[in-house]
């Protein structure tokens, strides 16, 4: 598989769970149910939706819908050395507390659906020229920084009752804070003053998802930070992260993303910013 790819497809290719280890962009248009680390997301209109490396996915709705993909590997294009020219990471990509995906005005997703067919019009172009390479990372930065600046409205734009209240706040910030040290649901929920079925329940009211798979999910999200970012072996990594040894850690990384530590660092690569 090339560095990047552009595919016309559609939901029926989808319709297996697809774990792939390039960042990964899809457009569509129309309403979609689909899955993503087994969580389940409805959504309708003009959307675009971002995928990080060996994140499960997969779509639930029998009705085909057509879809434009765009897959890159990490070494093409760093999100995180180019973070300071647009900071999509935390928000387009590796944010475990916001959808994954969201709605985009139809001016706004046909200049990003034109920008897709002419990063595909360079891509299949057989005259070699010394610049596709730099155009097409070019159309590819345009759509995440018009992603990046939409996507932003929806977190600061949000109406009153949309608001998340403190508790949920102190929740985000706990988990920051203890991520590496506590994954017992009961320390999060103590911190509460509630029991463990009442904590849970008022955490996935707000997130879609359970606390403990939030905190999973955090822990996740700093491993492969870890192994992509950094030259530190699996053993330091588990260190880090506080696990037992690196066996268990191994364990627990592929239970929750599907293939190996040393899988995933060979398939993702180890980023030109790494220290």
């Amino acid at each position: 598989m090339n560095q990047i790819t552009i595919q016309n497809t559609n939901s029926h290719n989808f319709s297996k769970p697809i774990n792939c280890p390039f960042y990964q962009i899809l457009v569509f248009d129309g309403s979609a149910k689909f899955e993503i680390n087994l969580t389940q997301y409805v959504c309708s209109g003009s959307t675009i939706l971002f995928l990080t490396p060996n994140q499960q996915f997969k779509w639930l709705d029998a009705n085909k819908t057509e879809l434009k993909l765009i897959q890159f590997h990490g070494d093409y294009y760093c999100i995180e050395y180019h973070k300071n020219m647009i900071s999509c990471n935390g928000i387009l990509f590796n944010n475990i507390y916001e959808k994954p995906f969201f709605n985009i005005n139809k001016s706004y997703y046909d200049e990003i659906v034109n920008t897709i067919e002419k990063m595909d019009n360079e891509i299949q172009n057989e005259t070699v020229s010394p610049f596709t390479d730099s155009i097409v990372k070019s159309y590819l930065q345009l759509i995440l920084s018009i992603s990046s600046k939409e996507k932003s409205k929806y977190l600061v734009n949000l109406k009153p009752n949309e608001l998340p209240n403190k508790d949920l706040v102190y929740f985000q910030d706990l988990v920051e804070k203890h991520y590496k040290t506590e994954r017992s649901m009961a320390f999060y929920a103590s911190e509460f003053s509630l029991s463990t079925d009442a904590f849970s329940k008022k955490i996935k009211k707000q997130f879609s998802k359970s606390p403990s798979q939030l905190v999973n999910e955090r822990v996740i999200l700093e491993a492969k930070k870890l192994l992509h970012l950094t030259y530190k072996s699996i053993k330091e990594i588990a260190q880090e992260l506080n696990f037992e040894d690196e066996f268990y850690f191994s364990r627990y990384f592929k239970k929750n993303v599907g293939i190996s530590p040393s899988s995933y660092r060979k398939n993702v690569g180890i980023s030109i910013v790494a220290k």
